[in-house]
């Protein structure tokens, strides 16, 4: 178990240290990174999804309605630092925090 949680700290510091330096990149470019985004349900035109972006010092998911006839509006926002992500993440999806390590590690190459 000891292995395990030592593994999973060092994990969650490696996301940490991308998530800074994708944070120092939209710093100096002006333009967020975009970490995920999922579908949550869609009907015709409409849908409601996740967004999920990176910006100076913080990572932001938001519940975005919009399309067709609806007005694209936000319903729900979190912010979170870049230390509260890291650790968030590999408890709600170990698959989604393999894939922003990957994004991440193309994007600040």
């Amino acid at each position: 178990m000891v292995k395990q949680i030592s593994l999973d700290s060092w994990q969650v510091q490696q996301l940490a240290d991308l998530l800074r330096k994708g944070s120092e990149i939209v710093t100096r470019t002006g333009i967020p990174i975009i970490l995920y985004r999922q579908t949550l349900e869609e009907e015709e035109e409409a849908y409601e999804e996740i967004v999920c972006t990176l910006t100076k010092d913080y990572v932001i998911e938001q519940l975005v309605i919009s399309g067709g006839i609806l007005v694209p509006s936000f319903h729900q926002q979190t912010v979170f630092t870049i230390e509260e992500f890291s650790q968030e993440l590999i408890t709600k999806s170990r698959d989604r925090f393999l894939q922003i390590i990957e994004l991440l590690e193309e994007q600040t190459r």
